[in-house]
């Protein structure tokens, strides 16, 4: 029986990632997460401009993983209202100027959905990321393809 001895080329696929920018945290990730926040602005709520902007700061970009920080941020990507909420009047208008939690009281949700304000981001809404990426992946794709020199 005869023997035939091969060798088997392994290619160093850190520096075959590099060379495209693939790397962890490289340049395409860092395009990702990028145009995932500045796509996901027109969809986020938008009172103040806070929460939408916050990613900005919050995220680590080259990380892959975007954060939108704050108490209320995943409530109002859920969009559901948690109670209990205790209305507070502090005029004679009827309507309410904030809302009272009692301490002690565990919040939950109460089934109600939240009520956006379309004038300042008309796309604002629950659930902004899923809702941006239906309309924009095939944007966000040709961004990464682009940074990563890919024709």
């Amino acid at each position: 029986m005869k023997v035939i001895e091969a060798k088997l080329f392994s290619p160093d696929w850190e520096k075959v990632l590099a060379r495209q920018n693939l790397e962890k945290g490289g340049l395409v990730q860092k395009v990702i997460d990028k145009s995932v926040i500045d796509w996901c602005l027109p969809y986020c709520p938008f009172d103040t401009g806070m929460l939408a902007n916050s990613a900005y700061s919050a995220t680590v970009i080259g990380s892959g993983t975007v954060v939108y920080p704050g108490p209320y941020a995943r409530y109002l990507y859920y969009g559901e209202v948690w109670g209990p909420n205790i209305p507070v009047f502090e005029d004679d208008s009827g309507v309410p100027t904030h809302w009272f939690s009692p301490p002690g009281k565990k919040k939950h949700p109460t089934g109600r959905k939240l009520q956006f304000r379309t004038d300042l981001n008309p796309l604002a809404g629950s659930f902004w990321f899923e809702r941006m990426k239906a309309d924009h992946a095939k944007d966000i794709l040709e961004e990464a393809r682009k940074a990563a020199g890919i024709k």
